[in-house]
């Protein structure tokens, strides 16, 4: 008969594996203070590591602003309509420079419909 002790599984010394991965990071002194009061504010008061989790997720998923403001769209647009007027033909109808330069200031009609800068038009 064989003896049961030999059956028994030996446990790993050590930390169980887990799915995620260690990542070190310096950070500075005044950082580590807002993180402190950050963490400070939270009803479970949680460690460093958790804390920085935390924000870490908070970041990932926050949708991001648009980049250009659009003050900074419209000064683009009024550059754009200077420089044109700079260029346009002296002997052209006011009519017909108004026309060119506002297909030059919307584009192309093929490309009208896939530009993401602008809102759909109704």
């Amino acid at each position: 008969m064989k003896s049961t002790i030999n059956n028994i599984k030996k446990s790993k010394r050590g930390r169980p594996p887990v799915e995620s991965e260690a990542v070190t990071v310096r950070v500075s002194v005044e950082a580590l203070q807002i993180l402190d009061d950050w963490r400070r504010k939270q009803d479970d008061l949680p460690g460093r590591p958790e804390a920085i989790r935390r924000l870490v997720e908070l970041g990932l998923t926050v949708k991001m602003k648009p980049k250009q403001s659009v003050a900074a769209l419209e000064r683009a647009k009024e550059l754009a309509a200077m420089t044109i007027d700079r260029l346009v033909d002296p002997a052209a109808a006011a009519e017909e420079k108004a026309s060119r330069k506002r297909r030059l200031l919307k584009g192309p009609e093929e490309f009208r419909e896939v530009r993401v800068d602008r809102p759909k038009a109704k």
